[in-house]
């Protein structure tokens, strides 16, 4: 495990995928990260890259050739990620195309996620070289699972969720299939999304090219546990398993394949474009008040 810390936060990343392990605040011994649970969940903050969520039928085709990718791409679960740069306060991790992802995505990469501390704050930043000679395209995002309830002898449907900017936004609803559909639903009461043990009954809530670029975790009477801020994000999901003492808030650039797709990737809704050469860098910050 690697571990950074200031005078207020302790933050540790597991080596394999990258993975935020506990984001500890020093004042009070609190964790605010999900410890995981193979009985529920057994992950705490899968990287994503080069996809979010699925592919129909677990396929995709370029330039005529069918692929195959896992959900959320590659990055999670590895293990040859390489450390690039460590210090007290700040870790990157990286990781660089090979035969075996050429397999599976036909683009040579470089990969880089930074976790630096300033303050109360996390910034996660994700930084992806294009270095194929033609254009490369991909989806990368977040999954950070924060405890909830964050508090003791609280209860879940004691929380909810603000968006910024965002309050009555749809939330576009997956198939059984784990597509997404063309169907919305609301789930905003006011300005709030109450947290019920049946909100993600349907899997995530999806928001895309959201408005909002900051979603906050409070208590109905504690008051704001923590916030995400991913103004390089236009997307945004929020789940949890019905049974899980967490709430993910995920920052997206893309999304899960849509019902109507044709499988070629260039044409997948939400999919991003680097040009040969190209350096692309997007960042979210969680902040604990």
């Amino acid at each position: 495990m690697h571990s950074i810390e200031n005078d207020k936060l302790k933050v540790v990343i597991n080596p394999i995928g990258a993975e935020l392990a506990t984001i500890l605040k020093k004042s009070n011994a609190q964790e605010y990260l999900w410890q995981g649970d193979p009985e529920i969940w057994a992950s705490q903050a899968p990287v994503l890259f080069p996809n979010i969520g699925g592919f129909k039928d677990g396929e995709y085709v370029y330039n005529g050739q069918t692929y195959r990718l896992p959900k959320h791409g590659f990055i999670r679960y590895n293990d040859t990620l390489s450390v690039v740069e460590k210090g007290a306060q700040k870790l990157v991790l990286g990781l660089k195309s090979t035969a075996e992802t050429l397999k599976m995505y036909p683009f040579h990469f470089e990969f880089k996620i930074s976790f630096e501390l300033v303050d109360t704050k996390l910034i996660v930043v994700h930084t992806i070289e294009n270095v194929s000679d033609y254009p490369m395209y991909f989806s990368v995002g977040g999954h950070p699972a924060f405890c909830c309830p964050s508090f003791a002898a609280t209860n879940y449907n004691d929380y909810y969720i603000t968006l910024d900017n965002g309050a009555g936004s749809p939330s576009y609803l997956l198939g059984h299939d784990g597509l997404i559909t063309e169907n919305t639903v609301a789930v905003f009461e006011g300005n709030r999304i109450p947290l019920t043990r049946d909100i993600f009954n349907n899997d995530a809530l999806i928001f895309k090219d959201i408005k909002a670029k900051r979603a906050s975790l409070w208590h109905k009477t504690k008051g704001e546990v923590l916030s995400v801020a991913f103004s390089d994000f236009p997307d945004l999901g929020i789940w949890a398993k019905p049974n899980g003492d967490f709430v993910c808030i995920e920052p997206w650039l893309g999304y899960a394949d849509v019902e109507t797709t044709d499988k070629e990737l260039i044409h997948k809704e939400g999919i991003q474009t680097l040009k040969e050469g190209q350096v692309h860098s997007s960042s979210y910050q969680i902040t604990i008040v």
